[in-house]
């Protein structure tokens, strides 16, 4: 197995993963009911994707 052949400052380890991250999830208004909901996902509230029922709505 390879090992390092020089120690890795905390500051250089850290510099390298700065963009080592999660995305940002986005969210949109459901144009049926005007809850919030992933974009070009069905809404989890209401079943529709545009504007058409695709999904049954969830029991409340």
């Amino acid at each position: 197995m390879a090992l390092p052949k020089t120690r890795i400052s905390r500051a250089r380890g850290r510099k390298r993963r700065t963009h080592w991250n999660a995305a940002h999830v986005s969210f949109m208004e459901c144009t049926q009911c005007g809850s919030m909901k992933m974009p070009h996902h069905a809404c989890p509230d209401c079943g529709y994707y545009r504007g058409r029922p695709v999904v049954s709505a969830k029991e409340s």
